[in-house]
């Protein structure tokens, strides 16, 4: 909420030329003259005295009131031409003058001035409402707003037709003050009422962007909410009799004064934040690191919680500064979105506090200099994001291999087992058949035993594709049946808690089964130890043995197989084999708890 949020980006055809000096010194004129017709009026009418308080005090709050919104919105004007927020600003100034024109005993001057008597308020809810491009946000602000100036100004003529206000009110057509009074109760407990729903509305919008970024922001805001609840007190107090009526008519002059000066700061605070955008050069031309680029954006912006995402032409979608996809958020998410363009082309969009849209100047000031090193930074991305596609295809492929050596072991299981078990089944009776002949006897044995023999054989073939017992038995049964068939003692220690994923275990079976394969071949060991655990989010295995050590820790043909598989669950194997220590292998895979 700064000079640089006064405009929301109106379209280049309907935004309103800058105005020149002609115009700017003509609205000063006109301001300077408004203001010291104010004080004179206030302090030539007697009745003020009485109805209203001390004339100096009124007038100088009046003038001062009126003054400091017509500078204030030529300053706003000026600095940002194409918001309509300047220009309101302006009004509400000469609004209130014009209402003071009600002080005067000239009566088509007094009877101007009356029937625009609570157009002030309005006109301050209008622009407080507006804020900071100038138009009202949505339906409902703009159904509030014009009922609010149809309820002062229609009620007020209402009012002034049953000659309310004396012989000046030229309006007069019935005199009635019973009605007179219900109408001017009905009009300022609505005007009110209008007021009121106002800071609601301010409330709303405070706690749907968050806390504001700068204190400046927070001021004008509060300043915003303080006066209308103001002239809210004001009018109700004025309506209903209560008391202390010209202390509250004081105090809400003074309300109405701190916008402006809130405005003001906050114009001079933003100034002094888009100094940061210098800054922010100086360490774009060192070429900083992505990640370095999103915390110098966030410092820039103030913004801690900003993510910046790289628009991949390749992919058709965005990815941080590691690769990994964004989607962006939506409507209602509480985080905004703004895009960065170079060269015509979209490159990347920044993802924000909302309460950075009201800080328009800054924030395209910041996108600007970003430009200059988004190029490294969405390489970047763009090469992660090939990493993590390469991650995923290698994956796939694991999985896909993965189900088709389970189709295979089911195949083998199905197929040539159960035949060959029916073969040996057919044999044996046959063998019965056969009692009397010895020579057949003894063959018929031989060739159950290559049967059998060829079982086991298959057996382990299919283990070696798919080990079965693990996915129906879990993993703690596979790992023993694969320690009582090592070449070694094996002491088995699992610590698990209960199973984990399928992929997990299939991976663990296979690096201890490698494991145990490669110390009996070349690890000359008398002992080994398999430990699987899982331990702060990891699932951790090792296979320990005591044998010489000194073996290549590069890694072989069987060693890299598993290393893929252990590397496609974003896990890490690592060999560990110094001479005469034995050798240790180890894998740790991220595992969700």
């Amino acid at each position: 909420m700064v000079d640089s949020a006064l405009a929301q980006g109106l379209p280049m055809e309907e935004a309103p030329r800058m105005p020149n000096a002609a115009v700017i010194g003509l609205i000063s004129l006109a301001g300077a003259a408004a203001a010291t017709c104010s004080l004179v009026l206030a302090l030539r009418n007697d009745t003020i005295s009485a109805d209203i308080g001390e004339p100096l005090v009124i007038a100088l709050l009046s003038v001062w009131v009126t003054t400091s919104y017509i500078l204030c919105g030529l300053i706003a004007w000026w600095h940002r031409p194409a918001s309509r927020f300047g220009p309101l600003m302006i009004a509400a100034g000469f609004a209130n003058f014009l209402a003071s024109l009600a002080w005067t005993t000239n009566e088509v001057v007094f009877t101007f001035g009356q029937a625009l008597d609570l157009l002030p308020p309005v006109l301050f809810l209008h622009v407080f409402l507006a804020f900071p491009s100038g138009r009202l946000r949505g339906r409902f602000d703009r159904w509030l707003v014009v009922t609010a100036y149809v309820t002062a100004i229609g009620l007020e003529l209402v009012r002034m037709t049953f000659g309310y206000f004396g012989p000046l009110n030229l309006l007069e057509i019935t005199e009635n003050a019973d009605a007179a009074q219900a109408a001017t109760r009905v009009q300022l407990t609505l005007v009110s009422a209008y007021c009121l729903t106002g800071v609601g509305i301010l409330v709303a919008r405070r706690l749907r962007a968050g806390r504001p970024l700068r204190w400046s922001l927070a001021l004008l805001a509060d300043a915003f909410g303080l006066a209308l609840v103001m002239i809210a007190a004001l009018l109700m107090s004025a309506a209903w009799g209560g008391p202390a009526v010209q202390q509250i008519r004081w105090a809400t002059f003074a309300a109405l004064s701190l916008a402006p000066v809130a405005f003001l700061v906050a114009l001079l605070h933003s100034r002094l934040a888009r100094s940061s955008v210098g800054d922010l050069f100086v360490e774009l031309q060192a070429d900083p690191a992505p990640a370095d680029l999103r915390a110098a954006l966030a410092r820039a912006l103030s913004d801690p919680s900003l993510t910046l995402a790289y628009w991949l032409p390749n992919y058709g979608c965005y990815a941080d500064q590691d690769g990994r996809l964004i989607e962006l958020p939506d409507a209602d998410s509480g985080t905004a979105t703004t895009r960065i363009d170079q060269g015509g082309a979209h490159v990347a969009v920044l993802l924000h506090d909302p309460a950075l849209e009201d800080e328009s100047e800054l924030l395209s000031a910041v996108t600007a200099a970003a430009g200059l090193g988004l190029e490294n930074g969405r390489l970047h991305a763009e090469l992660r994001a090939h990493v993590v596609e390469l991650s995923a295809s290698r994956a796939r492929i694991i999985d896909v291999g993965q189900k088709e050596r389970q189709r295979l072991e089911r195949n083998l299981h199905d197929g040539a087992q159960q035949r060959l078990i029916a073969l040996s089944l057919e044999l044996s009776a046959l063998e019965a058949r056969l009692a009397d002949d010895p020579e057949a006897r003894a063959r018929l044995d031989q060739a159950r035993r290559e049967i059998a023999t060829s079982l086991e054989e298959l057996r382990d073939v299919a283990r070696g594709l798919h080990p079965a017992v693990v996915s129906g038995h879990g993993l703690e049964i596979a790992l023993e049946q694969l320690a009582a068939r090592a070449p070694v003692p094996v002491t088995l220690a699992v610590d698990l808690d209960g199973r984990v994923s399928e992929s997990l275990e299939v991976a663990a079976f296979y690096l201890v089964s490698e494991g145990l394969a490669n110390i009996g071949k070349h690890a000359n060991a008398t002992t080994a130890t398999v430990e699987v655990r899982r331990l702060d989010g990891r699932f951790i295995v090792e296979v320990v043995d005591n044998g010489g050590g000194g073996a290549d820790t590069e890694l072989g043909t069987g060693l890299r197989g598993l290393a893929d598989r252990v590397e496609a669950l974003d896990g890490r194997l690592r060999v560990w084999s110094p001479a005469g220590g034995g050798t240790r292998l180890r894998a740790e895979i991220p595992c969700a708890p």
